[in-house]
């Protein structure tokens, strides 16, 4: 039963997330805040930097974990259902009300996903279960939640009290469907609301005060960790790792307002591709979920610097095939890019978490696995989507087409052209700097042989 629950806080958690995360842009876009799309992304790692560390006390020191994470979902609810009931009273939307909004909400649900691990593991614990083995299965959940909260807003609509369930741009309610509409967000805080008081039926972990007051502040937000840049191999990886978290917001803010974009292109405008852009998009957490299966056998072989280098060229391909693929002929390539998405999304933060595991102290791995987040999702991705918005609003610009409805054309291929060039430039960097020597670790045959040749030396 306990697992149950766990796979039920798991899908959930990441259902509120998938519910708006790779669709938002095309519904501010249409909305008039267009040329804001990056701001909106951008601020998910900008609460990152403080946010998770600031909860991650609360629920060390004072509050029981579960208690923590179910506050900040009902609070995250509570300012998405806010930003959705503006949204829903101004179709055409203004910045800084909606903004706020929106921002107050993500601060408290980023937290959420470090808070939801650890409620997970506690509990785990408790109940005598062997996390290493236990989680992972559990955790898997999460991103099927993701994936069927996208399938669901790309498909369901709403309009007049009429709802309804589409694929086909031939439906006259296929505009209103949630991912053009602010019903996003109304699916998003109204999965926070059961969420967050569905955490609080979880098992309660007793507080233990006194780990809590034996650490300091500093050593609770992770700031004794910054000592690893004295090392210049970590110091490097950590640079790198801020480098590639560039790329790691820019699809989700930019995958599927392009992709939809070619609705206002008449040879695409009917294409299955270009009116299921969210649905397509969900490919690549398909492609995440599998290619975690590749990691042990790919770090055995190859070790943590060519599985590193083999996620950059990932990116470079991701980006490519966005810049010559289309909906219509051409929608292979635009598979394949979701496709890559999952290699080069899980060989780097998993090989990358794994390396900061092994080469850091047992006194400091806390510490560095949360550097390693702040650097990547953090001041990367934060400064990498503003970067990311700046070079597309360059080439691309919302029109609004006859019918009244609105698409950000011009020219995309060299935004993405460009996004693909940057990452074979750190690629290429990483491969001539980063000094890493791999080892593999032997197969059961090896190990069989030696313990043949112990016992014949015996």
């Amino acid at each position: 039963m306990l697992k149950l629950r766990l796979i039920i806080l798991n899908f959930l958690q990441f259902a509120i997330w998938g519910a708006y995360l790779t669709c938002l842009g095309q519904y501010v876009g249409a909305a008039g805040l267009g040329s804001d799309i990056a701001l909106f992304y951008s601020v998910q790692g900008m609460v990152s930097i403080f946010m998770p560390a600031l909860m991650g006390i609360l629920a060390d020191r004072w509050i029981p974990v579960n208690r923590v994470l179910g506050i900040c979902h009902l609070l995250a609810a509570l300012f998405m259902g806010a930003a959705w009931w503006y949204g829903h009273t101004h179709p055409q939307l203004e910045f800084a009300p909606f903004f706020t909004l929106y921002t107050l909400s993500v601060a408290f649900y980023m937290p959420t996903i470090a808070l939801a691990n650890s409620t997970a593991f506690k509990a785990l614990k408790m109940k005598g279960y062997d996390t290493v083995a236990a989680f992972p299965p559990i955790r898997t959940l999460g991103t099927v939640g993701f994936i069927a909260s996208m399938w669901f807003v790309n498909s369901v609509y709403y309009h007049a009290g009429e709802w309804g369930f589409t694929l086909s741009d031939a439906n006259p309610m296929s505009t209103y469907r949630f991912q053009y509409t602010d019903m996003q967000l109304l699916a998003s805080a109204v999965l926070g609301l059961i969420l967050g008081v569905f955490a609080f039926t979880l098992p309660v972990s007793p507080v233990d005060r006194s780990a809590a007051q034996g650490r300091s502040v500093a050593d609770t937000l992770g700031l004794s960790a910054f000592r690893l840049f004295a090392d210049r191999r970590m110091s490097l990886f950590f640079v790198f790792s801020m480098l590639l978290g560039v790329a790691l917001q820019i699809t989700n803010g930019f995958a599927t307002t392009f992709i939809t974009s070619f609705k206002g292109i008449e040879q695409y405008a009917s294409t299955f591709g270009a009116n299921n852009a969210t649905l397509l998009t969900s490919l690549s957490q398909v492609s995440e979920a599998l290619c975690i299966l590749l990691i042990p056998f790919c770090l055995r072989r190859f070790g943590i610097k060519r599985v590193m280098l083999i996620a950059m060229l990932a990116w470079v391909l991701r980006f490519e095939f966005f810049a010559i693929g289309n909906p219509g002929p051409g929608v292979w390539l635009f598979i394949l890019s979701m496709i890559v998405y999952g290699v080069a999304f899980d060989f780097f933060n998993v090989s990358g978490a794994l390396f900061v595991e092994q080469e850091t102290s047992e006194r400091v791995k806390s510490s560095a696995q949360g550097l390693f987040m702040l650097m990547t999702n953090g001041i990367g991705a934060s400064v990498g989507t503003l970067i990311a918005g700046a070079v597309v609003n360059r080439y691309v610009s919302w029109q609004t087409m006859p019918d009244g409805r609105s698409y950000m054309l011009g020219d995309w291929s060299t935004p993405w052209t460009i996004f693909a060039l940057y990452a074979l430039v750190v690629a290429v960097l990483f491969a001539i700097f980063f000094k890493y020597r791999h080892i593999p670790a032997p197969d059961r045959r090896s190990i069989a042989k030696a313990e043949d040749a112990a016992l014949e030396i015996e």
